[in-house]
């Protein structure tokens, strides 16, 4: 414990400090107007949400912008206000490629996707939300905008186990046309990095996607975007209680496999429901 307080004083996005509730309510109205005049979102089952801790995963959409993120974040908020914390796990990278913007999302309640940084949140009484499938998720095609995407990472399920808290999985629909992902050339910047050329910023960017995108108009690489407004639609669904919890669970790799089968089908299933109610 001593040494995960020696990192949250030290390392930026390690500590839960960094949240600053004035902050997140000087947001408020932006996020407001942007949720029921530009997205016009409308979302159902916050009834599902239980009064402990819990671990919400989603799969998100639409590029760095991730419009789907803030609105289900202004939607905790309006509810439960600051006094009820939630911290938002976000990809390493941010904090090397633009520490001031990691910055400001620190300031919102966003803390690195890190184990460790992680556990600390949920051991202090707090929320936490995660994305799993990460870069590879937000930015996938636009033919995969209806599929549920976690680029097969598990840490998730592990966290869930080892600190005993249910999943409650967030979904969103919608947000994926905000932008046109036509195709991620990752693979082939992957090879040409290889052969000499530098990564931008000199940073891996794990994905490398080519879209259609405000302002741009065809973009080339991760880059920030002005997502286009369209109707977006969020589902908070029932909570995900596992047969067994604890380290043992969680070191368990058949057992671990079988509780992410079972939260990716789940939540496919609660997105198919979404899409067909909403269209």
């Amino acid at each position: 414990m001593l040494k995960l307080q020696h990192y949250q004083n030290t390392k930026p996005g390690w500590s839960l400090d960094e949240r600053d509730p004035k902050f997140i309510k000087s947001l408020m109205p932006i996020l407001g107007f942007l949720y029921h005049y530009y997205f016009r979102v409308q979302t159902s089952g916050w009834e599902n949400i239980p009064e402990e801790k819990v671990l919400f995963v989603g799969s998100h959409n639409g590029g760095l912008a991730s419009p789907d993120t803030s609105m289900m974040m202004y939607d905790w908020l309006r509810r439960y206000g600051t006094e009820r914390p939630i911290y938002g796990l976000m990809h390493p990278k941010v904090w090397e490629v633009s520490p001031p913007m990691a910055e400001v999302a620190g300031k919102a309640g966003a803390i690195m996707a890190h184990p460790k940084v992680a556990y600390a949140a949920l051991r202090s009484g707090a929320s936490v939300l995660v994305y799993p499938g990460g870069a590879e998720d937000v930015f996938r095609p636009h033919q995969m905008r209806d599929k549920i995407y976690f680029a097969e990472r598990r840490g998730f399920i592990k966290l869930a186990l080892r600190e005993n808290v249910p999943i409650v999985p967030v979904l969103s629909w919608g947000a994926h046309d905000t932008l046109f992902v036509l195709a991620d050339a990752y693979k082939i910047m992957q090879q040409l990095h290889k052969w000499g050329m530098p990564w931008l910023f000199g940073v891996d960017p794990v994905v490398f996607p080519i879209y259609l995108g405000l302002p741009w108009g065809l973009a080339f690489g991760p880059l920030p975007n002005i997502p286009l407004p369209m109707p977006i639609y969020t589902r908070v669904c029932p909570p995900i209680v596992f047969e067994r919890y604890g380290s043992k669970a969680a070191s368990d790799r058949t057992y671990v496999n079988a509780c992410y089968q079972l939260v990716k089908s789940q939540m496919q299933q609660e997105l198919d429901n979404l899409i067909k109610q909403e269209r």
